[in-house]
């Protein structure tokens, strides 16, 4: 996707994409039996892809990365370069189903709590008749470290070859686990979604509309899961949040034109740098 343009936050590149545009690309990706991945940085995303090299090698074969996360939006507008929106992976389920349906695509729930990918593709098949379901599958705790079991997942996902993929196991297992599915599914499209299977069947409640307009999804998952976010959100997001709206408001008055903490980017002739 050489010819989409992008920006850089924190030395990331960020396709400047919609919701559609994105299901738009990946369409035309399928039709042509191309294969891909998708990547929806967030502010913890980012700042691991920023910050530890391990996982910014693990996300070196990403196609699309879009914004899922206003924080990124507001830095991206501090720096004169505006994404146009946010772009998140519980919303791309939907859309990007719904295209599927319309196609024929046939798409695999892979991840999730035990039952939810069930839950789930039954939600999503009544929402959208016809779309094809190729199968899902709920791997056991510690999956990762069963080679056994992977090698056959191997097998399975290379005889059902399925158009899409949503893995929905949390980051930096779903990243790990997509890498390797794609090597015996090359014409596939993978997506890593996190808890999305959970907001489909509503065992776990999103935001309102309302609070992910003006950023604050976040606040209304850690008042429901605060053992396992107070230190992602508070500990680690807030101050890297603030590091990232200073180096994007410095970019914007034209100091820099680089991030902080990064070496320059190369220079661009317009806004948006042609990803690469």
């Amino acid at each position: 996707m050489d010819s989409l343009p992008s920006i850089r936050l924190m030395g990331v590149d960020v396709h400047v994409l919609r919701e559609r545009d994105a299901v738009d690309v990946i369409d035309g990706a399928i039709a042509r039996a191309e294969g891909g991945w998708v990547l929806t940085p967030n502010l913890d995303i980012l700042r691991r892809l920023s910050r530890d090299a391990e996982f910014a090698r693990l996300c070196a074969g990403v196609t699309l990365r879009v914004a899922d996360g206003m924080p990124l939006v507001w830095a991206s507008r501090l720096a004169r370069s505006p994404l146009p929106e946010r772009v998140a992976g519980s919303d791309l389920i939907w859309s990007l189903c719904e295209r599927a349906a319309a196609r024929g695509y046939r798409v695999f729930l892979l991840g999730g709590d035990p039952g939810t990918a069930d839950e789930a593709a039954s939600v999503l098949s009544g929402r959208y008749p016809g779309l094809q379901l190729a199968g899902t599958e709920c791997p056991a705790f510690g999956f990762e470290r069963d080679e056994g079991y992977l090698a056959s997942l191997e097998a399975r996902m290379a005889a059902i070859a399925p158009d899409v993929v949503f893995v929905g196991l949390g980051s930096p297992k779903q990243e790990r686990l997509i890498e390797r599915l794609r090597k015996v599914t090359p014409a596939a499209w993978y997506l890593g979604i996190g808890v999305s299977f959970s907001f489909v069947c509503g065992d776990v409640r999103r935001a309102p509309p309302w609070m992910r307009v003006v950023g604050l999804e976040w606040a209304h998952r850690l008042v429901q899961e605060p053992g396992r976010l107070a230190r992602r959100y508070l500990v680690d997001g807030l101050p890297f949040a603030a590091v990232l709206l200073v180096s994007s408001t410095m970019q914007g008055l034209g100091f820099a034109g680089r991030s902080v903490g990064r070496e320059p980017a190369e220079a661009a002739p317009s806004r948006y740098r042609k990803a690469g």
